[in-house]
């Protein structure tokens, strides 16, 4: 059964909350990280992205930036601007847009449940990636950002997230980036939290598996170094949200082909029978979308190839009959021909993409549902890269864990 770990969140005075929140590190580049951390010298930016505060031409995988990183974190901690809490606690996470609205219970997770596969993946992780977090969060001694996590609720832990939401004000209530609203509460009496958690089998990735994976690889390098055993030590726990599934939100993850002659869109279009449309997103599984030329066309994918859970997902099946036979694109993780576009940036950024040369063709995906991503996961199964674009995300900055 799962675990989850009360824990002394740092957490920004409730005056100083919009001067510190961010979004994540990994929905930004490092250019757009500087342009939005310019101006604001206490932006969590500064600890998540630290190579904004040095020469534009450092390796993000440079020792100065993870210890630049461990100095702005530090920086921050000891000023005025956060503040540790004294007690173990539970926080409620809430994110509301107009017309959305998912409440979670932002906790710690055991490493223990995700080496023995308790937290459920359903993605790969790149090793350079896994080395660069495992070690910000070495250097930091701290988890800087959360993972989202989902979960199949009960009426148990409903109750305990109500019964706090509809009574109390929030502690810290912070608008963000296109008019998201971010709500936290806080409380000592965490006992009903654990237990209620404790009836549940298993947690999912939601986002955020090389998080996951490079906690579990602090831990165990942590452990060898003073021979604990496993779950004694803070560093054995690192930071999740875990909302509910049927309040998940999720987008499509679009692609965009860099390199594609006339002459293969030409096969494409007769092999697929595309078909001119006004429409930039399809409406409904199985169909996508592409933009080539100013001109946007419509097409049904072919079937899944066999009956497994992964063939039958969309973003398999664009792989099998379209990115690998037709643009040469065997392995989508590495191949530098393709790139991915968060569905929050929407069409008129694959058209933007596209319209500008930068890439010749643009492919709007149908976004996966989540009922396919548990099925991929209870399956021991791993989607294709970039398979789900979770919206709205979490803000960086609000709750910090350190051991």
């Amino acid at each position: 059964m799962a675990i989850i770990h009360p824990f002394k969140g740092w957490l920004p005075r409730t005056d100083k909350v919009d001067e510190v929140a961010c979004v994540p590190y990994d929905v930004i580049s490092t250019e757009e990280a500087a342009q939005m951390a310019d101006g604001k010298p206490d932006s969590f930016l500064h600890v998540i992205r630290p190579e904004i505060d040095l020469p534009d031409d450092i390796s993000i995988y440079d020792d100065k930036v993870y210890e630049k990183g461990a100095e702005n974190l530090k920086n921050l901690l000891s000023s005025d601007l956060y503040q540790q809490d004294e007690k173990h606690a539970i926080y409620i996470y809430q994110l509301e847009t107009a017309n959305h609205k998912q409440t979670g219970v932002f906790t710690c997770a055991s490493v223990q449940d995700y080496d023995n596969d308790v937290i459920l993946k359903h993605e790969l992780t790149r090793p350079d990636k896994e080395d660069d977090r495992t070690r910000h969060i070495l250097t930091q001694q701290a988890h800087a950002e959360p993972v989202m996590l989902t979960f199949k609720d009960t009426a148990d832990v409903t109750f305990h997230i109500e019964k706090m939401t509809l009574t109390q004000p929030p502690l810290i209530e912070h608008e963000g980036e296109g008019g998201v609203i971010h709500r936290i509460w806080k409380t000592f009496s965490t006992v009903d939290f654990v237990e209620g958690f404790s009836e549940i089998s298993n947690f999912y990735i939601a986002d955020g598996h090389h998080r996951c994976k490079s906690a579990s690889r602090v831990a165990e390098a942590l452990r060898k170094e003073d021979k604990s055993p496993p779950g004694e030590k803070e560093y054995d726990y690192f930071p999740v949200v875990l909302f509910p599934m049927d309040q998940m939100k999720i987008l499509p993850y679009n692609r965009v082909i860099k390199n594609v002659a006339d002459e293969t869109f030409l096969r494409l279009k007769e092999e697929f029978d595309l078909k001119k449309t006004d429409k930039k997103s399809p409406s409904e599984k199985g169909a996508i979308s592409v933009y080539y030329n100013n001109q946007w066309w419509e097409m049904e994918l072919p079937a899944a190839k066999d009956n497994n859970v992964v063939s039958k997902l969309d973003v398999a099946r664009l792989q099998d009959h379209l990115l690998s036979p037709i643009f040469g694109i065997e392995n989508p993780r590495t191949d530098s021909n393709i790139h991915f576009v968060g569905g929050i940036r929407g069409t008129k950024e694959l058209e933007k993409l596209t319209d500008s040369g930068q890439y010749d063709l643009a492919i709007s995906m149908y976004p996966t549902n989540i009922k396919e991503l548990i099925e991929v996961s209870d399956h021991g199964e791993l989607m294709p890269p970039k398979s789900t674009w979770f919206e709205p995300k979490i803000k960086s900055g609000l709750i910090i864990h350190t051991f």
